[in-house]
């Protein structure tokens, strides 16, 4: 064994030596400690609440109002939720300032945002200024993928960046339902309402279209020429005025079409693929859907209050016969397609001589049969229509409504 020996002077330099060390540890802690203080790490995560996928449908119908459709799941937010994109951000600092970039890309502009983050070591969840480019939104006809850029800092310290692949779904996919990060399902079916469009200028051209199916140009279908909602007293009004309706479309020969498919695959959102006015207007194509947006949107324009009935795999269409809604009927529009008027003869070709039926008793016929199917569906669904919002839905498309979610338009 070796033995070393160490002076007394040595040994209180090698005290010395120790303690600076220490003392040069802790000033390095300290000095480290303060430069997170001074300038803070900008740790953040980017995130949604819809899995990834923005739905332009959303975003247009309800851009002009207050109505939130996608809440978001977390508590502290900062910034407009209906922005749909957000960070996840913990303050480092009492009254953080935190700075937000959000790079351009064809479905919105570059943005800047500032915000305040209160309280020291709190999770925010911030949604930065989405600048929409509101016209690439309605053009979207197919879901495309996009890269969202966001870049963060906080005060004066370095900033992050975070990338990640968003999916803009097609105009024409309808958010019926999503799952929060807590697995709480959230029934979005109001945004059928966005479909209905009363305000599209092609519904002038219909009712011109009725109101000039003769050779006198006025209509054999409604009383006077002329649409009039609620105002005519008379208790078949409102039915001739919804049949007539009902015959233009089955002369511009609109077809069943089952095309509801969509490309989305998700366990957290669930839509519908649903035509505009303007594209089952341009294809004479409508599914049970389609049909009934179309229908609601041409009584709407009329002034008759349409309903939205949805149960599992189908929906039609309904509306009041009254200004005080006491009484409704319904109308199966798929049903408009079942038959094709130039089999059967035009009114003004029928003599004593002919048989078979006129082009007008057939889409009377089918008018009645559709209001008959339609009723005793509801009939059956009735209470389950009222009583269970995820399967069923039972959507009065009013004023009310409109104050929340407006038309898509195109």
């Amino acid at each position: 064994m070796v033995v070393i020996k160490i002076g007394r002077g040595a040994t209180q330099r090698i005290i010395w030596i120790l303690a600076l060390l220490i003392l040069a540890g802790g000033l390095t802690v300290a000095f480290f400690h303060l430069r997170d203080k001074i300038f803070p790490s900008t740790t953040f995560e980017l995130n949604d609440e819809l899995g990834g996928n923005i739905f332009p449908s959303l975003i247009l119908s309800t851009a002009t109002t207050d109505t939130l459709i996608v809440a978001p799941t977390e508590k502290g937010t900062l910034g407009n939720p209906k922005s749909g994109i957000s960070i996840q951000i913990t303050s480092p600092v009492k009254d953080a300032r935190l700075h937000v970039e959000v790079a351009e890309t064809p479905f919105f502009k570059r943005s800047v945002s500032e915000f305040i983050l209160p309280e020291e070591g709190k999770a925010y969840t911030v949604y930065p200024d989405i600048l929409w480019n509101y016209d690439a939104l309605r053009n979207n006809t197919q879901a495309e993928p996009i890269t969202v850029s966001v870049e963060v800092q906080i005060k004066d310290g370095e900033a992050s960046q975070r990338v990640r692949t968003f999916s803009v779904r097609s105009i024409n996919e309808c958010l019926i339902g999503y799952n929060d990060k807590k697995n709480r399902f959230h029934n979005t079916g109001v945004l059928f309402a966005a479909y209905v469009n009363e305000d599209s200028p092609l519904i002038d051209k219909i009712l011109r279209e009725e109101k000039g199916d003769n050779k006198n140009g006025k209509s054999k279908n409604i009383q006077d020429n002329r649409f009039m909602g609620y105002q005519n007293k008379r208790k078949d009004y409102v039915d001739k005025q919804v049949y007539a309706l009902w015959n233009v479309l089955q002369r511009r020969k609109f077809r069943y079409s089952s095309i509801s498919y969509s490309s989305l695959s998700s366990n957290v959102v669930y839509s519908q693929r649903v035509r505009t006015l303007e594209d089952a207007l341009a294809s004479s194509q409508i599914n049970c859907v389609d049909g009934s947006v179309l229908f609601a949107s041409l009584l709407r324009a009329i002034n008759i209050d349409p309903i939205l009935v949805r149960i599992p795999g189908h929906m039609y269409v309904g509306y009041y016969t009254d200004r005080n809604h006491s009484q409704a009927n319904f109308l199966e529009t798929t049903m408009i397609g079942d038959i094709d008027l130039d089999d059967f003869f035009p009114e003004e070709k029928l003599d004593s001589t002919s048989e078979g039926k006129s082009q007008e008793e057939m889409s009377r016929l089918t008018f009645e049969k559709s209001k008959e199917y339609a009723h005793r569906k509801y009939s059956a669904d009735s209470a389950r229509i009222h009583t269970l919002p995820r399967q069923y839905m039972f959507l009065e498309i009013s004023k009310a409504l409109r104050r929340k979610i407006q038309p898509l338009g195109k």
